[in-house]
């Protein structure tokens, strides 16, 4: 009998952090997903079935994944590392970087600007767009929607990496426009 088979699939430290932080993302999708919300946050997003850009669920999930196994690292303005901290461009870049290997610009302004596919009403948003946010007359915020009306992203000093609600009181009075990466 051949015993590297077994070798293969044996559990390792690696292994064994890659499978609690699965385990980790899934409960936190469920959690979130049981979670209730506050009557002025519930839209149509919050009951549309999660989606994938056509030909990219793959990658979707990965980016998915990623970004919420991120839930609650430390913000750290010009962060882009999960041991570093992020601010909200580093989560984004760091996150598509490390999910599907493309290297976004540094600032959500420049991702705000780039050569995608523009996604201009939250309902047309599906899981992995990038999405955008005006304050103070400009794009200055940046986050990755994961679907059901919400997105993942580092959002002020003193914070964690956080799931909110996209079309909640401040987000959805904010909301600019969002850009499809993977299509």
């Amino acid at each position: 009998m051949n015993p590297q088979p077994a070798a293969r699939f044996a559990a390792t430290p690696a292994r064994i952090a890659r499978l609690v932080l699965l385990t980790l993302a899934i409960a936190l999708l469920a959690a979130c997903a049981s979670a209730p919300r506050h009557a002025a946050t519930q839209s149509a997003l919050a009951n549309e079935p999660a989606r994938a850009p056509d030909g990219e669920a793959a990658a979707a999930n990965d980016v998915l994944f990623r970004a919420m196994a991120l839930v609650g690292t430390p913000y750290h303005w010009g962060g882009n590392t999960p041991a570093g901290g992020f601010d909200c461009s580093g989560l984004v870049d760091y996150i598509y970087r490390s999910a599907t290997g493309l290297q976004l610009p540094r600032t959500s302004g420049e991702m705000a600007d780039m050569d995608a596919r523009k996604v201009k009403r939250m309902t047309q948003l599906v899981s992995g767009d990038l999405v955008f946010f005006d304050i103070g007359g400009r794009i200055s915020h940046v986050g990755v929607y994961v679907g059901k009306g919400r997105f993942v992203h580092a959002p002020n000093s003193g914070g964690t990496v956080r799931l909110d609600d996209i079309d909640g009181p401040y987000w959805g009075g904010h909301f600019a426009f969002g850009r499809r990466v993977l299509d």
